[in-house]
């Protein structure tokens, strides 16, 4: 992974760097850095890149091959190109691209890439500057125009500015790549952007509006004239509707339990769909587990204790299948770090004795609950993950006992919430500016530092995550019904409208999600992985009817994410199979640190004063 950036100056401006863009930029890439900078007759660019060594052997960045080309790559090549394991797929991506000698060629390469990818690529000769985003949008790439510098700049990572300037960063709409003729542009003019759209992409009108609203001021976006295309990684999403769907002996208002996935999984049918999707999402884990550094993938000494991945873990079903997996393709001397982050609970305000006398008694919360309330017998960082995190630690032991699990326990008060929000937390999430991604990209930043305690032996001691990997469970409530929207869709539209609701998931999952995660958690020096949204498991789970993937007429806990409960239930997990969807912002109670008037979509106010 690394952190890229490119600065195509259509003046002789002398270039200044913006010290916390480049800190940022650095953070992400503590390996190495390095800048170059190309010039023609009416341009210069300065390609600059700061490297995590990830792949084969450390490659700097940026590349430039023998014809004088060069490559900035923020990617991770998991398919479709040959990659061995002591080379780096930087410099393998290089090489096929040096070979190219027209659009399509370029097209093709990119196609073929399995895996997220952010890249600029100035192609020497005919003079072009290319860059883009992967489909799925696994990598952040941002940009702004400058016109009285008349400056176009591209970055992995920004910062957050003030004034006019506060908005004038947006993400690259992972809607294709783009290309810039370089003999084309003049120090008066704007900039020309041709766009290649994916497939599946290029010919609807969100396409051209997604474009048109995030293309920055002083440029103009239009689809080339060959009229090429990129191939789309996954097929089409399933829109067959049912006649009828056989009736369940499942009551929708029953409760949840293991044994109603039994009886579900009992069906020869249902079976063998999930051990399809157990092939493709293992296959997923195993990618991106055992892509590490060569020295690192080689070393199978049992001495070196510390973890190379770790995963993001509420000890809900997304994470606790993730570690299943993990656990299956990790030498099994080498332990899994288990990140759970919880924001500590505000004490209750005190009642008036008065108040105390005429109030009827409640049931009182015990520490078992998930609702995080604090009784006299929890703490105050007992929230909902943190209880579920502890009870999938204990399943996660009774598969594999020999493992060592780390269930690290992230505590963060609202003293230090503030602090790194101001210093760190709101350059990264910039631009996107709501209170769900401030809540999100904070609860991220700090479970991703990896920086708390674990318990062994009932001694607690402090720890700090080595792991350089860190797997998300992001794609699948959007692939597989997960959200309470998805229910009221259902309940409204019946299928036809949940398979609406589900193609704009997937569909919007760039902007909402994946570039914002991207920056947070490559602000430690660590690269975000996402097995839900590999290739294979997308393809496989879009040529499913949706009646297979999720059956909203059952209960809450059952009936949403179907498929992946029925697989958690195959690979030997209990009780986090049935567990219902909580959003991260609630199971770690970060939103109980803020206005609780607060909506998800309103402007964060937070993030802009820090």
């Amino acid at each position: 992974m690394c952190g890229i950036f490119c600065l195509l100056s259509l003046s002789p401006t002398q270039f200044e760097w913006d010290k916390k863009v480049h800190q940022h930029l650095k953070r992400r890439g503590p390996n190495t850095s390095r800048d170059l900078t190309v010039r023609g007759p009416c341009y210069q660019c300065l390609l600059s890149a700061h490297v995590l060594h990830m792949r084969g052997l450390l490659t700097p960045q940026p590349v430039e091959d023998d014809a004088g080309n060069v490559l900035l790559w923020n990617g991770e090549v998991f398919g479709g190109l040959s990659v061995m394991p002591e080379e780096n797929d930087t410099g393998v991506l290089s090489q096929r691209l040096s070979s190219c000698s027209s659009p399509s060629e370029i097209l093709f390469i990119l196609s073929t890439v399995r895996g997220p990818w952010g890249f600029v690529y100035y192609q020497k000769a005919g003079g072009y500057l290319w860059f883009g985003r992967d489909f799925f949008g696994r990598r952040s790439l941002l940009w702004k125009f400058d016109e009285e510098a008349s400056a176009l700049t591209l970055t992995s990572v920004a910062a957050r500015g003030s004034g006019p300037d506060r908005s004038a960063w947006q993400e690259v709409p992972a809607v294709g790549v783009y290309r810039i003729n370089l003999k084309e542009v003049t120090e008066a003019g704007s900039v020309m952007l041709e766009v290649y759209p994916w497939a599946q992409r290029g010919n609807d009108l969100v396409c051209s509006e997604t474009i048109l609203e995030s293309v920055p001021s002083g440029c103009t976006a239009v689809m080339n004239q060959s009229g090429l295309v990129l191939a789309s990684p996954v097929c089409p999403l399933n829109t067959s509707i049912p006649n009828s769907l056989h009736e369940t002996d499942i009551h929708p208002n029953s409760h949840s339990c293991v044994k109603d996935l039994e009886q579900l999984l009992a069906s020869k049918e249902k079976s063998d769909e999930v051990n399809c999707l157990i092939d493709v999402l293992s296959e997923a884990v195993r990618r991106r587990v055992q892509s590490l550094p060569f020295s690192v993938q080689d070393d199978l000494s049992p001495t070196n204790d510390g973890a190379s991945v770790a995963i993001l873990f509420s000890g809900g079903i997304d994470s606790m299948i993730l570690a299943a997996l993990a656990d299956r393709h990790i030498p099994a001397h080498q332990p899994i770090d288990l990140l759970n982050v919880a924001f500590k609970l505000q004490e209750p305000k005190k009642q008036k004795e008065s108040a105390k006398k005429t109030k009827k008694p409640k049931n009182k919360p015990t520490a078992s609950n998930t609702d995080g309330a604090a009784s006299p017998t929890s703490g105050p960082f007992d929230v909902p993950d943190r209880i579920t995190g502890k009870a999938g630690i204990k399943e996660l032991q009774g598969l594999n006992p020999d493992r060592r699990w780390n269930f690290v326990e992230i505590n963060v008060t609202q003293e230090e919430l503030q602090k790194m929000r101001q210093e760190r937390i709101c350059h990264l999430v910039h631009p996107l500016d709501t209170v769900l991604d401030d809540s999100i990209g904070c609860a991220v930043w700090f479970a991703a530092r990896g920086t708390g305690f674990i318990t062994e032996d009932n001694d607690q001691s402090a720890f700090t995550s080595s792991a350089k990997v860190i797997l998300t469970g992001i794609g699948a409530d959007e692939q597989l019904a997960g959200y309470s929207r998805h229910r009221v869709r259902f309940k409204m539209s019946g299928h036809e409208g949940l398979i609406q609701e589900l193609a704009m998931e997937l569909a919007r999952i760039p902007s909402r999600n994946l570039g914002r995660d991207d920056r947070v958690i490559g602000d430690h020096g660590k690269e975000a992985r996402f097995p839900y949204l590999d290739e294979d498991v997308v393809n496989y789970l879009n040529s499913l009817p949706v009646w297979e993937k999720a059956d909203l007429s059952l209960p809450r806990g059952v009936g949403e994410k179907l498929l992946l409960r029925l697989t958690a239930k195959q690979l030997g997990l209990g009780r986090s199979a049935v567990l219902p969807k909580r959003a991260m912002q609630f199971g770690s109670r970060i939103a109980k640190m803020e206005d609780s008037h607060e909506k998800a979509s309103d402007k964060c106010t937070r993030l802009l004063t820090g």
